[in-house]
């Protein structure tokens, strides 16, 4: 097995906070980022940390970077956050509209599985 910077507990935290493919969730971004001035740059829509994520679940294990060692933890601390606890308890839960873009911004759909 090739060596990795990631530590398992990570790694399956990150997978279960992001619950979106990376397809889905550039498509989320593009939507979500759609406007005026998005509409020339469409691969650039939507939030930078998104983006990262997306990135980050195209990769293999053993290409993650000390940057996507961060990034995972951001988003793993910012889903926990905002779902209000331990990730492996969640359960698909609507909520109000902004609060389900803020976790789909980083790849995490409430209402997904």
């Amino acid at each position: 097995m090739a060596e990795t910077i990631v530590d398992d507990r990570l790694w399956e935290n990150f997978h279960r906070a992001v619950n979106m493919t990376s397809l889905d969730l550039r498509k989320w971004l593009a939507v979500q980022g759609a406007g005026e001035t998005a509409e020339t740059e469409p691969d650039r829509a939507g939030s930078a940390l998104g983006h990262r994520v997306a990135a980050i679940l195209a990769k293999r294990r053993a290409d993650v970077t000390a940057d996507d060692v961060d990034v995972m933890q951001r988003v793993v601390d910012k889903v926990t956050d905002l779902r209000g606890g331990d990730t492996g308890q969640w359960e698909p839960t609507a909520g109000d509209a902004h609060w389900r873009r803020r976790l789909m911004n980083v790849g995490h759909d409430p209402l997904g599985s």
